[in-house]
C-alpha cells in the first residue's frame, strides 16, 4: 500500500529586504538590477591578489545599527539585520507585539563571519594572543546571524542555521516553509547572508580558477568567472491565515520548494545536471505546477562555464517552452549563501512589476545553451509563477517556486 504524504500549504511572503552592493535598500538593488547595471569594482583591499574585483556593500546607515554594542558585529550581521528589518517594516510587524514563541528565525549562510576570523588571525600572527577581540568568536561562528537576528527582535521559537554553500539562502527558505506547515511558528524571518569579501577567501576561490577580473557575464560566450559578493536578503513568510488576519496583502506565495545532492563531486557540479534536474522537477510537483506554467527563470547563473551550460541543459530539458531566463550576478555578482534569498526577493519584485530583468555584463548569449536569456534592457513579461534556481559547492541544490499573491 503506497502511503500518500499531504503536499505542504504554501507561505506567504509579506515583506522583504536587500542589502546589496548597489545599496543598502531594496530599492537601490531593484533599480540596479532592472537597469542592467553592474557593481563590481577594482577593491583596493584585494590588491596583490590574481583577483582583484569584488562587489562589496557600501557603509549602512541604519536605525536598526544604532543599537549599544552593533558597532562590534561582524558585517555580515549587520547586513543580515538590516535586511530583515526592512523587511518587517514593510510587513508592518512590530516584534514589541508579537509572541516571540510562534515565531522562527532561518538564516542561511556559507562563510560566517569571515572578516572577524581575517582580523583574529592577522592579530595573533602579529601581536600574539592577548590582541585577539573576546570578540571574535560572537563575530565568527556560523549562526550568529541567526542569534543576533533573534536577539534583536526578541525571537524565542526555533532559530537555526543552514549552510548549503551557494544554495543556503534558498534551503533557509525551504526549512522555514516547513516550520509554518508543521504549526510551528506563524511568522518565519529567513535571511541569507555572506561577507566573505576577504584576501584568503578570494585567494580560496581564484586557486579554483572561478574568479574573473573583467566582469560577471552570465551565459555569454566570453563568460570566465565570478565576481565575489557580500550581502543579505530576507522575507518574512507567514502562514497564510496568520497574515489574512493581520489584513495584510501578501507581496507573493511561496508555493514550491525542493533540494537535492549531486553525490559527484566537492565542486564540480554532476556533469548532466542529474541533482539539479531533479531540484526543479521535484519543486515544480511540490507545487503542484505544470512546467509550461513557469513564467520565467530566476537562475543560478554564475557566469562559469560549467555552471552555466549545465544549468542551461537542466532548463531546456524541463521547461522547453523556453521561458525567460536572468541571472541577477551579472548586476550584484555573487553573493555566495545569501544569493538564494536576495534571488528569490528579487523574483518576488519581478513578478509584481510584470519585468524580466536583463543580466547585466551579457553581450553576446552563448548560442549554444539554447534559453531565452533577456539581456541589454528589462522585459516586460507577466508571469504568475517564477523559479529560483541555487546551487553550491559540495552538489547542494534547492529551487523554490514563487507565485503572485
Amino acid at each position: 500500500m503506497t502511503r500518500s504524504i499531504a503536499r505542504p500549504p504554501e507561505a506567504v511572503v509579506t515583506g522583504l529586504g536587500l542589502v546589496t552592493a548597489a545599496g543598502g535598500d531594496r530599492d537601490s538593488t531593484w533599480s540596479a538590477v532592472l537597469a542592467g547595471r553592474s557593481t563590481a569594482a577594482p577593491d583596493p583591499a584585494l590588491d596583490g591578489l590574481p583577483v582583484s574585483l569584488s562587489c562589496r556593500v557600501p557603509e549602512l546607515d541604519h536605525p536598526v545599527l544604532r543599537r549599544r554594542g552593533s558597532a562590534r558585529l561582524d558585517p555580515v550581521s549587520r547586513f543580515g539585520l538590516t535586511a530583515v528589518a526592512q523587511a518587517l517594516d514593510q510587513a508592518a510587524l512590530d516584534p514589541r507585539e508579537w509572541d516571540g514563541r510562534r515565531v522562527a528565525v532561518v538564516t542561511g549562510g556559507g562563510f560566517g563571519g569571515a572578516r572577524s576570523q581575517e582580523t583574529a588571525s592577522a592579530r595573533l600572527a602579529e601581536h600574539g594572543p592577548e590582541f585577539v577581540s573576546p570578540y571574535f568568536l560572537t563575530g565568527y561562528l556560523g549562526n550568529m546571524v541567526c542569534a543576533n537576528i533573534a536577539l534583536y527582535f526578541g525571537v524565542t521559537g526555533p532559530a537555526l542555521s543552514t549552510s548549503t554553500a551557494c544554495a543556503s539562502g534558498t534551503t533557509a527558505l525551504g526549512l522555514a516553509r516547513d516550520l509554518l506547515a508543521t504549526g510551528q511558528c506563524d511568522i518565519a524571518l529567513v535571511c541569507g547572508a555572506d561577507a566573505a569579501v576577504t584576501r584568503l577567501t578570494v585567494t580560496g576561490f581564484a586557486q579554483l580558477g572561478a574568479l574573473s577580473n573583467t566582469g560577471s557575464r552570465p551565459f555569454d560566450t566570453a563568460r570566465d568567472g565570478f565576481v565575489i559578493a557580500e550581502g543579505a536578503g530576507a522575507l518574512v513568510l507567514e502562514r497564510p491565515d496568520h497574515a489574512a488576519a493581520r489584513a495584510v496583502r501578501p507581496l507573493a506565495r511561496l508555493i514550491g520548494y525542493a533540494a537535492s545532492t549531486d553525490a559527484h563531486h566537492l565542486v564540480a557540479p554532476h556533469p548532466e545536471g542529474r541533482g539539479a534536474e531533479q531540484a526543479v522537477r521535484a519543486a515544480l510537483a511540490d507545487a503542484d505546477v505544470d512546467p509550461g506554467d513557469v513564467g520565467h527563470v530566476n537562475a543560478h547563473g554564475t557566469s562559469t562555464r560549467q555552471n552555466d551550460d549545465i544549468e542551461a541543459a537542466v532548463l531546456r530539458r524541463v521547461l522547453p517552452h523556453r521561458p525567460p531566463v536572468t541571472s541577477a550576478k551579472g548586476a550584484l555578482g555573487h553573493t555566495l549563501g545569501a544569493a538564494g534569498v536576495i534571488e528569490a526577493a528579487l523574483t518576488v519584485l519581478a513578478l509584481a512589476a510584470s519585468a524580466v530583468p536583463p543580466t547585466a555584463g551579457l553581450r553576446e548569449a552563448d548560442t549554444g545553451l539554447d534559453i531565452d536569456v533577456v539581456s541589454g534592457t528589462a522585459r516586460n513579461h507577466a508571469s504568475s509563477v517564477a523559479i529560483s534556481n541555487s546551487f553550491g559547492f559540495g552538489g547542494h541544490n534547492a529551487v523554490a517556486v514563487l507565485a503572485l499573491a
